[in-house]
Order: C-alpha cells, then structure tokens, then sequence
C-alpha cells in the first residue's frame, strides 16, 4: 500500500523496516479469515489489516489514542495472518515497531502500567515466580473461586536429570515459569536426549528469553536479556554445542529472532545470527534421531514398565502458534506421536489461538477465556483423554479450565521409551 512517512517517524531506528512492511500489503484481507479476535469481536480494527491501517496512520502523523492503543492490545501475536497472507507481510515486526511508539506517545492509565510492570517483574525471575506460586497455593482456599482457578496445581516430582556424558552436547534454556510450573518437561526432554546419546550441558548465567519484556513493550529491556543469553551460551558455541535446545516454542519463537533483532548491533550481530541458527525446537532435534529404535528395544507385545495409563488413551495435540506459524513446525510433533504409536484425534481449526499468547490471559482475560473455550471444544471434539502441547503458556492455560488434563508432548515420548 502507498505509504508516506511523517519526518519524526523516519527517524526511528526501524523506519525503512515498517515502511517495507506496509508497502507490502495489499489490504487483500486474507489475514481476517483467520484472525482469533476479529473472528470473536467481528470489528475491522480488531483484526491485522485495520491494526496495519492504524499504525500506517500513527506512523504518517496522524493523532493516536486510547482505543488505537485498545485494539493493538487485543491482538495476540499469533502470527496466524502471516500464515495466510498471499504477501508474505511480516505483520509480527511492524506490530513491535508500532506498539513501541504508541507506547511513547500514550500514556497507560496507573492500572495497567502497574500491572505491566509486575509482570515484567515476576515473570522473568524463576525465584520470584516460584515463590509467588507457592504462596498462592497454600492461600488458595481463601481466595475468590475465579482467581484460585488461574492458579496451577503441585505438579508431580520429577527423577533427576543424567550428567553430561556424551560427546555430543547441547544447551537447553530452562525458561522462567516452566521450572515451577511443569519441572518435568526439561528434565524429560534431558532424559530421553540422553538415552539418544544427546548431553544437556547447563549455561548457568542464562536466563529470561527477553519475550516478557519486549511483548509488554520494554524492549530494550528484552533485547538486554537477549544479549545476557548470547554471552552465557558463547563459550558453550565455541565449545562446540551442536543446539540450543528449546521445550517451550514460544521461548524458541523468540530466541530465533535474536539475528534480525539484533543486526545493527555491531557488538552482537554476528553472535546473535550464530545463536539462532543453533536454536533448535526440542521437535527439530528429535525429528532427526532414531527414536524408533529406542522404542524396539522392548520385547514384542511387552508395554515399558514405566509406560503411564494416559500413554495408551486417546490424544489431542494443541499445537502452538508458535510452534506453527512463527516457527513453521506445523505437523512436526504431531509426526513423531504417530510414528511412536499414539492414537492422536483430528483437531478442527488448529491453526486457532488457544488465546494464552505469552501475558495475553492476564492482559486480556476475557478474550482469553472465549478462545480458551474455543479451543478446547475443538481439542475435546474427538473425546480425547488426554491433550497434548508444545509451550508452557498453552498448557497452564488450557489446564485452568479444569476440563481435560493437559501436558507436554516429550512426557508422553518418554514414557513410550523401554
């Protein structure tokens, strides 16, 4: 589209980025057919092509308020409509760059900006985190029915991870809330790299992804912990780890744009490029290893020991946004289930949003809620007795509806293994 920049806007450090970004759309309108909010609230602004339409305005000068602020909050950075979109318009990038200077030229109400910040604050920082929830588990009898629900239940214990013994090594970011929230998702991801002769070498100074951060707006901050993570990880790179593996695909999502955001930095370009290509989704390392023979090992018609009941129920697999549309790994896990022997359920319209999308649950609740509700009338349509997924996100939110139990994908894969 014919797009005209104010002075002020073509001094932002990403001008000629947005300004290729909106000449690239077509305003065809694809993207509104799968848009999770404009398919729920049916408002043009609420969907990517007015979003586009309203930053092309903000960024040409035109005056911005509250609502423009509103209706660019709701969107989920699903990425949904860069899948569909004919152009190949990068709607997930112009929506950063747009979000940053409406935040410089609108000032949120006290309530949000409280809020905001203590999510930038906690969520980031596993200690503060761990501590909250434990907090907020011994209060839950005490608390309003509606917030004792937003509140994961004890997971159960987990074994230990092996120790590095391996040739082959490969770093795994540990995430923030998953250690609290699910603890066996790495360490089963650990074990069964390990049975593949795959070691998980620990970066101790690694820390946040920075997605937090830079998705409530503070992205310098986001890109801070961005380059945090670079030097925690170098000299395991330069030690010759073959990945840096990641069990949360939202984790994943961002660390893989750690080139592209980071590319004028002269200290952390080429370091940054390096580390997204070895950032690897825990589907991609598996896709490539013989699990299949791990699995033959057991005698003929002998179940592993270890094998749990729901190994052997019906599944639903709830693939991430990003996992799917960020990452482009659509299908992958779903693959490495079928090939292991689980009877997985047709999903309708998984590509949708289950509306958790990072902060996006305790942002936008309602909103939420309803893709929430959605999405699993879709997961649960084949009467499955188990959900499956790919990011922590998804499953606390899709596991505080408290209908069917939800968990991550590898925990099913390990428990496949004799």
């Amino acid at each position: 589209m014919q797009t005209n920049l104010s002075d002020a806007a073509k001094t932002l450090s990403r001008a000629d980025e947005a300004e290729q970004i909106l000449r690239a759309c077509v305003h065809c309108g694809f993207c509104n057919a799968t848009c999770p909010t404009y398919q729920l609230l049916g408002n043009e602004l609420d969907g990517p092509r007015g979003r586009i339409y309203l930053i092309k305005q903000m960024l040409e000068g035109e005056p911005v308020t509250q609502k423009t602020q509103l209706h660019l909050d709701r969107c989920l950075s699903c990425r949904n409509c860069e899948t569909t979109c004919p152009s190949g318009v990068t709607y997930h990038a112009l929506l950063d760059i747009g979000r940053a200077e409406l935040e410089r030229r609108i000032v949120r109400p006290a309530s949000e900006r409280l809020l905001r910040e203590g999510l930038r604050r906690v969520i980031p920082n596993p200690a503060v985190f761990d501590a909250l929830l434990k907090t907020g588990r011994a209060m839950r009898p005490f608390l309003p029915a509606a917030l004792g629900r937003k509140i994961p239940k004890r997971s159960a214990r987990t074994n230990p991870r092996p120790a590095p013994r391996h040739p082959r090594k490969m770093l795994m970011l540990e995430g923030c809330v998953q250690p609290a929230l699910s603890p066996n998702t790495n360490a089963a991801a650990a074990r069964v790299l390990d049975r593949l002769g795959i070691s998980i070498v620990n970066a101790r100074r690694a820390g946040c992804c920075g997605a937090t951060d830079y998705h409530l707006n503070a992205q310098e901050a986001g890109l801070a912990r961005a380059r945090r993570n670079i030097d925690a990880w170098w000299p395991a790179i330069e030690a010759g780890a073959e990945a840096i593996v990641q069990t949360a695909s939202g984790c994943g999502a961002f660390v893989k744009e750690y080139g592209h955001l980071l590319r004028h930095d002269p200290r952390y370009a080429s370091k940054a490029q390096r580390v997204s290509e070895l950032t690897r989704d825990l589907v991609e390392v598996l896709a490539n290893e013989p699990l299949d023979q791990l699995q033959a090992n057991q005698l003929p018609g002998q179940l592993p020991p270890q094998l749990p009941r729901e190994a052997q129920q019906k599944i639903a697999f709830h693939c991430p946004c990003t996992l799917q549309h960020a990452q482009k790994l659509g299908g992958a896990v779903e693959s490495i289930l079928q090939r292991l022997g689980f009877d997985l359920t047709a999903v309708p319209d998984a590509h949708l949003c289950c509306g958790s999308a990072g902060t996006y649950s305790i942002t936008q609740p309602e909103l939420a809620e309803r893709l929430r509700s959605n999405r699993l009338d879709a997961l649960e349509s084949g009467k499955p007795e188990m959900i499956v997924t790919a990011n922590i996100g998804c499953q606390t939110h899709l596991n505080g509806a408290g209908r069917t139990p939800v968990r991550h994908w590898i925990e099913l894969v390990e428990a496949s293994l004799p």
